[in-house]
């Protein structure tokens, strides 16, 4: 039986139930990163067992706990979100299953649209709670940090259109980036995310713009929709005014700015809506083109006749 298997970066992948060599190259992510955790296990339990080692920045049971923790979330996310084992109903045949899923519905056929949408920013400024808040409308104050990447879906109605919207939850922390960057080819619109009471967050958005165009290879980086957000307005501290902010989105390409709160439900809807006119907008842009360019044949036969 042949299935095809979501592969990072490469599309469809057909495996032969058997084949084991491919399940090693899917997971070769995954066993990278536990390598570079298995390395830190020494000094983990080193400050476990002997509190008073120098140089030391956290408590022992801290320490232990956190490399504990990125272990067991790694391979917890990487294994459901980042390669889902989700097959179809069974009433599709396996032919089917091996051609992948069908083409995506152009921009104004009046279809729904399915559109892949990326949470870029630093770790902790709040982009797992803006994705759950929106999709499951729920707040965990105490979410942990995000590991490789997280998905989630929702289907939503802009402007008259019917919209599929994937939502891509990256990891902030650099040790990640090998496992988050894969994932942002295909991706039709990218969420700044920055926290207005993280000054350094905010000045590493310039970071995370030219991290995204050079990974997704983005053709036309002018062009493509960014959003930024201004997370956290709940707090009462904030380290970034909105109109410096706002002068950052002109001077950077004109990207729509808005303030929003996880934790407060605000401006979450709004963000994401937006995100999706942007797409729509550009869309239609390239297609008004397209249309602009179209010869008419009817018209080249006459003036063609008139010479002769």
């Amino acid at each position: 039986m042949v299935l095809a298997l979501p592969c990072p970066g490469v599309g469809s992948v057909p495996f032969h139930l058997g084949q084991g060599k491919l399940l090693g190259a899917l997971f070769l992510p995954v066993l990278l990163q536990l390598s570079v955790l298995l390395l830190q296990l020494p000094r983990a339990l080193l400050l476990f067992f002997h509190p008073g080692s120098a140089s030391q920045t956290k408590t022992p049971r801290a320490a232990l706990a956190t490399w504990m923790t990125d272990v067991c979330f790694l391979v917890t996310v990487t294994l459901e979100e980042s390669v889902p084992w989700t097959l179809p109903e069974t009433t599709v045949s396996p032919e089917q299953i091996a051609l992948g899923p069908p083409p995506r519905p152009a921009a104004m056929s009046g279809k729904s649209l399915l559109l892949k949408v990326i949470l870029l920013g630093d770790g902790g400024v709040g982009k797992s709670s803006l994705m759950n808040r929106y999709v499951t409308n729920k707040f965990d104050s105490q979410a942990f940090h995000t590991i490789g990447v997280e998905f989630l879906n929702r289907d939503l109605e802009v402007d008259g259109r019917f919209v599929t919207l994937q939502i891509w939850d990256t990891a902030g922390q650099e040790r990640f980036k090998s496992l988050r960057t894969p994932f942002y080819r295909g991706a039709d619109c990218c969420l700044l995310t920055f926290s207005v009471d993280d000054r350094q967050s905010f000045e590493n958005l310039s970071n995370w713009q030219k991290e995204f165009v050079y990974y997704a290879d983005v053709k036309d980086p002018e062009h493509f929709p960014f959003v930024v957000l201004g997370n956290k307005i709940d707090k009462l501290e904030r380290q970034v005014s909105t109109e410096e902010a706002r002068a950052w989105c002109m001077e950077n390409g004109n990207y729509p700015y808005l303030e929003t709160s996880a934790k407060d439900d605000t401006n979450v809807t709004v963000a994401f809506e937006e995100a999706v006119r942007q797409v729509l907008a550009v869309e239609e842009q390239l297609e008004h083109c397209m249309l602009g360019h179209t010869i008419d044949l009817h018209s080249s036969s006459k003036s063609g006749s008139s010479c002769c």
